[in-house]
């Protein structure tokens, strides 16, 4: 049986966190929970404890990125087969984990990429729609990287891959690093749709432009 780590990285969640940690016992109880709190202000960590999944916790605000290297770290040393990544926000829908996970499972492929692009119903923010989105496929399209979601933090991979694409991004110019390295490392590469749910329309245009930039510089220093 195939052990499958769920890694959920975790900043002021209180709301929403025992919803989504809820939604994957619902979906599978088999599937083992890690929600790293990246230093939460609030009750985050509290509540995700008292879920009953294990909780790691960040001495120092670090980043989305950050928070899933200890998540991936940890699952890899307790002898994790397959392990998701997975938000704590509720936009991603717990049902699908089993969809993104299935090829892994068959063996036909090292890493999923779950798309917001082929066939499923998002309410994308303008912003991101229009203009980020936009720039990271520019970035993708001048390395060679044929992928219609440039962004998504919905992800699967066998933990025998870690090492090939581990990231250095600590905040969220990790999503494209990651594929970046799965290309450059030759490792099979799939993408299934995935429904993303927006609660919030906020991003900033200058969070939303620092994420190009680390993924430009990123990809210029490899």
């Amino acid at each position: 049986m195939q052990s499958i780590f769920i890694i959920i990285p975790a900043y002021n969640e209180e709301k929403s966190i025992v919803a989504v940690l809820r939604g994957i016992q619902a979906a599978n109880s088999a599937y083992r929970i890690v929600v790293v709190d990246d230093c939460s202000t609030d009750n985050t960590a509290t509540r995700a404890q008292s879920a009953g999944v294990i909780v790691l916790r960040h001495a120092v605000n670090r980043g989305q990125g950050a928070a899933l290297k200890t998540g991936t770290a940890y699952a890899i040393k307790q002898n994790a087969n397959i392990v998701v990544h997975f938000d704590a926000d509720g936009q991603f829908v717990a049902g699908e984990i089993a969809d993104v996970i299935a090829p892994l499972i068959a063996d036909a492929t090292d890493i999923v990429f779950g798309s917001r692009f082929l066939g499923k119903d998002s309410n994308m923010p303008f912003l991101k729609r229009k203009l980020f989105l936009p720039l990271a496929r520019l970035i993708h399209k001048f390395f060679k990287i044929k992928m219609t979601d440039p962004q998504s933090g919905l992800r699967a991979f066998r933990a025998a891959v870690f090492e090939k694409i581990a990231w250095q991004q600590d905040r969220m110019a990790h999503c494209s690093e990651i594929i970046f390295n799965a290309f450059q490392n030759k490792l099979r590469v799939r993408e299934v749709p995935i429904t993303v749910i927006y609660r919030e329309f906020g991003q900033r245009f200058s969070g939303g432009l620092k994420i190009i930039k680390d993924i430009f510089f990123h990809s210029f220093i490899k």
